[in-house]
């Protein structure tokens, strides 16, 4: 053991787990901060704590390592909130905030409130850590919960006013670091060969198979394994909107994004599936459609590292639980070959179908510029690395249903709901991944949540391109607003529409590039300048704000 300080302690640990960014609000464990500056982790001072939670979340979705926030006391609420996405989306992000000392609660302390419960509904693991002695119990189980099984959040409580109580005390500690909890997935769990020979019949049985796959995929590094699985059965592939690019889009038995936020070739095909093979997704409502995609007396297959989630929504469904990869490993080492031409050509029949019905609006030299056009621009210039970064609703829908990921190597990050995360995130993605192109799409209504990070960026030079879908709406409460006031007249504008902002005007004044484009010829030769800048950069689009897409 060796005599060392709390904020040692910590910085040691975070360097040991493999940490090369914290995100965070001021003023929390300062004297950490220096120790983490000595050890070449960089801070990345923040201008909101849902931005800081937003970072975390995206660095950790690019890397598969933890993602590190903190906030002061009076910002734990908001970086609980912020916690929400990577609580949906099972993203291991490690939260710490501090509190004042016993003698202080209870007594109207200022800026103080009972804020350790809202961590319940959003981490596996929510602790308050009183005493040095506690760390290294605490922060090793800390990156072991979330790194566990189904990944997920974590939030410590650090004692003391900025945790001064913690990080300036002094104790004998030893830093042990588990390096198999330092990314995901941590473990492999193998399936039993009972439930890999059910499936297997199940399959060999099935005229009609369906895959529908999402992020677990990603986690697993199964992505190769269950496109070799899906080509020897000869079934199509779906995904939720957070699997898509696990199957190349121009792949032949991939149908694209099924439910909700959908291709409707997707939501046809899983329909007429007689067994639909749930893998590395859950079952809710979005990739679904709302629990009727698949029919009800389809046979169901879920594949899922927590036991719990199989049957959750599909009662009676044949269960793998396990490592996807492990486990699509052993489903391809026992399944029968299958002859399913005609299904597999009827689903890309499908497929065209749908593209060509896009295909007018992708090509579109409309003014004000279709968002399709856009996303074909976008398509055009991603590198064979490139990381594509989607806000939640209608720019969620576009950027999954055109937006092609065509390289093993891109991948694609998607909001779990939560409105404006995608651009805070994307910066923590490009922390995460500094030589890969990081290029983030979202609408004007989801950029004003975060904006003022364009300056964050600025300051340390994290080049991403943000795309703005600019309409100057809320594009998708349009249509459900007009039907809440049905024959009525009313000012229905003011429950959608914002002001005409100049985006490119104020990234300009943060110290990034900006530029606004307004002819949909311009836009290829817009975005590759933003790309060709070394610095943050921002292209608004001029969109139709009466543009929905087509699902």
């Amino acid at each position: 053991m060796a005599k060392m300080t709390g904020a040692r302690f910590i910085a040691e640990t975070l360097q040991g787990y493999g940490v090369s960014h914290v995100f965070y609000i001021e003023a929390i464990l300062r004297r950490t901060m220096v120790e983490m500056e000595k050890r070449g982790i960089k801070r990345i001072l923040c201008h909101s704590e849902k931005s800081a939670a937003y970072m975390a979340d995206g660095y950790s979705r690019t890397s598969l390592k933890p993602g590190i926030c903190l906030a002061q006391s009076v910002g734990a609420a908001n970086l609980a909130a912020g916690l929400q996405d990577a609580w949906l989306a099972h993203t291991p992000v490690v939260a710490f905030t501090v509190r004042k000392p016993p003698l202080w609660q209870y007594r109207n302390a200022y800026q103080e409130i009972d804020h350790n419960r809202m961590y319940e509904p959003v981490t596996k693991f929510n602790v308050e850590l009183s005493t040095l002695e506690q760390l290294p119990v605490l922060l090793p189980q800390a990156f072991r919960t979330a790194t566990s099984g189904t990944p997920g959040p974590v939030h410590i409580d650090f004692l003391g006013y900025e945790g001064g109580d913690i990080d300036t005390a002094e104790a004998d500690l030893d830093v042990h670091v588990e390096r198999m909890y330092s990314r995901i997935p941590s473990r492999r769990t193998l399936p039993d060969t009972q439930e890999i020979h059910n499936a297997a019949a199940a399959l060999e049985k099935a005229e009609r198979p369906v895959m529908v796959i999402g992020r677990g995929i990603l986690v697993s590094g199964a992505a190769e394994v269950m496109v070799q699985l899906a080509e020897t059965v000869g079934m199509p592939v779906a995904t939720s909107v957070d699997g898509k690019g696990l199957i190349p889009d121009n792949h032949p038995l991939a149908v694209g994004p099924v439910g909700t936020y959908c291709k409707p070739c997707a939501n046809r095909i899983v329909s007429e599936a007689d067994l639909v093979f749930f893998a590395g997704t859950n079952t809710g409502d979005q990739t679904t459609k709302n629990w009727t995609l698949p029919k009800q007396g389809t046979t169901v297959i879920q594949l899922d590292i927590n036991p719990e989630e199989i049957g959750r929504s599909y009662p009676g469904a044949l269960g793998i639980a396990g490592d996807a990869k492990l486990s699509l490993e052993a489903l391809l080492g026992t399944v029968g070959k299958g002859d399913r031409k005609g299904w597999a050509e009827h689903a890309l029949a499908c497929v065209q179908g749908y593209q060509e019905k896009v295909e007018p609006y992708r090509n579109s030299d409309a003014v004000p510029i279709r968002p399709e056009r856009v996303c074909r621009e976008i398509t055009g210039v991603l590198d064979d690395d490139a990381i594509v970064v989607a806000d939640t609703g209608y720019s969620a829908i576009w950027a999954a249903t055109q937006i092609d990921i065509t390289s093993p190597k891109q991948t694609f990050l998607r909001a779990a709901g939560s409105l404006g995360w995608a651009f805070p995130a994307a910066l923590g993605a490009k922390c995460a991944a500094p030589d890969r192109q990081v290029i983030c799409f979202t609408g004007d209504g989801a950029f004003w949540y975060h904006l003022g990070e364009l300056e964050t960026a600025s300051r340390w030079g994290i080049n991403t391109v943000t795309v703005v879908n600019n309409n100057s709406v809320l594009g998708q409460s349009r249509l459900g607003i007009g039907r809440a006031y049905g024959k009525d007249t009313g000012d229905k504008h003011h429950m959608w529409g914002f002001r005409q902002t100049h985006f490119a005007r104020i990234a300009e004044e943060m110290g990034a590039f900006g530029i606004r484009v307004q002819d949909p010829g311009e836009l290829h030769e817009a975005i590759r300048r933003a790309l060709d800048q070394d610095k943050p950069a921002l292209v608004e689009v001029i969109t139709e704000p009466d543009s929905h897409p087509i699902v």
